[in-house]
């Protein structure tokens, strides 16, 4: 059965209903009274019943809306005529988007608003956001205008990618999101500028799971930095105990490197062989290096430090390739140094949980990782925090040098605890 609905902040009266299987809404100028949805509701118990009689005849109810065209079928319609809802104060309110153009296409429109976007996104969002757009949202909803997508269209789709496999795996819930979120920018907006209701609403987002944490412990970063292949070594040591995400290590350049100061600065990022800048305000930040970074970092300039470049590059001279790094250094030695098989992101996850086990100051952990607080922190990594009694980074040194720099001392420390126990 039809309603009769308010819309925006005017609160302006519409009918919404359904009619040869299509949702139909017709809006009017009518405020939101009493006595107006009185009268529309009235009309519309009326439009019901000659719907289920098979005399309803959309033109004649609705003279110069976009939709009698494509229902112009002439039928006798015997029903009383249609009451005149025209009136002082109200004006002509059927007939109130009877100037109306009819509203573009999906893919129309959304070739529009991704051109006006590209001012705001940075270039690697963008890349992700047309990639969404051509994989998904075209081939789904490109031919349909977007007034005609309903609430019904939305949520069947949203479970066809929650269960459909796509020809690989299935989609996660946080990819699901992402798609879902973006059509909801659009056909709001698209909402606003051809005035008419928004589809997209009580939508709840799928259920995500949590990012999965499986850092490696001190024993299995020696295991793969011994395995690795020497030109990739110091690029992986340094990915193992500063914490950069790929983009930013790919991305830095010797500008941005200070051994006087034992600092990298994060300023730039490289991401699908575009230069663009850091993820987020807080990620723009100084890293304090280590001494296996300082180490890994003056091998590296033996290598690339004469080009004033990039720090990191392939063996033929070019920007490093995440996919081919991947693909053919990260996994195979993984494979070959006996290692499960974790995502290349575990570098950062690392990091993170051996300056935690190490006692670090969750607030310098923070910084070092350029999150903007430590809820993160004790989110992701609270089983990591055995306690918080340091503040500068100067225990996590002290493991380094016994683990690596200086093993001797590791065993001689283990020697003394299991005296200590006796």
């Amino acid at each position: 059965m039809g309603k009769v609905r308010a819309r925006g902040e005017a609160k302006r009266l519409y009918f919404d209903f359904r009619y040869k299987g299509v949702r139909c809404r017709e809006y009017t100028a009518l405020p939101d009274t009493p006595a107006n949805r009185k009268r529309m509701e009235a009309l519309m118990k009326r439009i019901d019943a000659e719907i289920i009689a098979g005399v309803f005849d959309y033109g004649k109810t609705f003279p110069g809306s976009r939709r009698a065209a494509r229902f112009a079928s002439p039928q006798p319609v015997e029903s009383t005529p249609t009451e005149d809802m025209s009136g002082p104060t109200a004006g002509n309110a059927i007939d109130a988007k009877a100037a109306r153009t009819d509203t573009p296409l999906f893919q129309e429109f959304i070739d529009e608003w991704m051109g006006e976007k590209e001012v705001e996104w940075k270039r690697s969002y963008q890349k992700k956001q047309v990639d969404i757009v051509n994989l998904y949202l075209r081939p789904e909803f490109g031919k349909k205008r977007v007034s005609d997508i309903t609430r019904a269209d939305l949520l069947k789709y949203r479970a066809y990618l929650a269960k459909d496999a796509h020809g690989t795996k299935a989609l996660s819930g946080a990819r699901v999101n992402q798609i879902m979120n973006l059509l909801k920018q659009v056909l709001d907006e698209a909402a606003d500028r051809f005035d008419f209701i928004t589809p997209y609403v009580r939508i709840k987002p799928v259920k995500q799971g949590r990012s999965k944490v499986d850092p490696f412990s001190l024993d299995e970063v020696r295991s793969f930095l011994q395995e690795v292949d020497p030109h990739w070594r110091p690029y992986f040591t340094v990915r193992f105990f500063t914490g950069m995400r790929t983009s930013e290590i790919d991305g830095l350049k010797w500008r941005y490197v200070f051994f006087d100061r034992r600092e990298i600065v994060v300023e730039e990022t490289l991401v699908h062989g575009l230069e663009d800048t850091p993820k987020t305000a807080t990620s723009y930040r100084t890293i304090q290096m280590n001494q296996l970074v300082f180490d890994a970092l003056q091998e590296q300039w033996e290598r690339t430090g004469h080009t004033d470049g990039f720090v990191f590059q392939s063996k033929r001279g070019e920007p490093v390739r995440y996919r081919n790094v991947n693909n053919r250094v990260w996994y195979p030695t993984l494979k070959s140094a006996g290692l499960k098989k974790r995502n290349p992101y575990q570098t950062r996850h690392t990091a993170a949980t051996l300056w935690l086990a190490s006692g670090e100051s969750p607030e310098w952990i923070a910084r070092q990782m350029g999150h903007s607080n430590t809820k993160m922190l004790f989110t992701v990594y609270s089983r990591y925090v055995p306690n918080l009694t340091r503040q500068d980074g100067s225990a996590f040194e002290r493991l380094l040098a016994r683990n690596f720099v200086n093993p001797c001392l590791a065993d001689a420390d283990a020697q003394q605890e299991e005296g200590g126990h006796e």
